[in-house]
């Protein structure tokens, strides 16, 4: 009986620090997702551009880059805004309300929420690549001009925000898989306080 109880508080014990482990990289996703939507959204270049000559004076045109043209930006943000906020209230109720649970259901809901906000991130950064590489390379086929070569800061604050929202993805695919194995672990019925005599 003594060795049951001991194993209950080892699980126990586990369990907690599986429950920290998650909680600090959700702390690492919420702030790579975070500083994604921030440095996407506020991402915005203007420049000035001669367009053609009449006689001797050049005729110019001022043109400004800025995320809300590309809807595949849009949603980069939209999906890294959602992500992080997601990821504030996973924190919210581990701090908050650990120990609330209805029959198990918490483990349940939590697992596909994060599953649901990987695939979420994984669409808005893959559609901001896409979109990244067309305004780097262009596409010669459709005669689409590349523009990271006339609005480079735009391009290199873009590019950070991706590689942030990979941070992001990578740390929520931890997350997912640790809450999945947290649903499949078996609870432990027993407090290692209340086994102390």
């Amino acid at each position: 009986m003594a060795l049951q109880n001991g194993e209950k508080c080892e699980v126990g014990s586990s369990s907690s620090g599986l429950i920290r482990v998650v909680l600090l990289l959700r702390v690492v996703a919420f702030f790579a997702t975070a500083a994604a939507t921030i440095v996407m959204a506020l991402n915005k270049q203007t420049k000035t551009f001669v367009v053609a000559t009449i006689g001797s004076n050049p005729i110019s045109a001022t043109l400004t880059a800025k995320f809300q043209h590309t809807p595949a930006f849009v949603f980069f943000v939209v999906a890294n805004g959602m992500a992080s906020i997601h990821n504030l209230l996973m924190i919210i109720a581990d701090v908050f309300a650990p120990n609330f649970d209805y029959k198990g259901l918490r483990l349940a809901i939590i697992a596909i929420l994060d599953m649901m906000t990987v695939a979420l991130i994984s669409g808005g950064v893959n559609a901001a690549v896409f979109m990244a590489e067309l305004g780097k390379n262009g596409n010669s086929h459709a005669r689409w001009n590349k523009i990271c070569d006339k609005f480079g800061s735009f391009c290199d604050r873009g590019g950070g925000a991706i590689i942030a929202s990979f941070v992001g993805l990578l740390f929520m695919l931890l997350i997912t898989a640790l809450s999945i194995i947290k649903l499949l672990k078996p609870k432990s019925h027993h407090n290692c306080s209340s086994l102390v005599p």
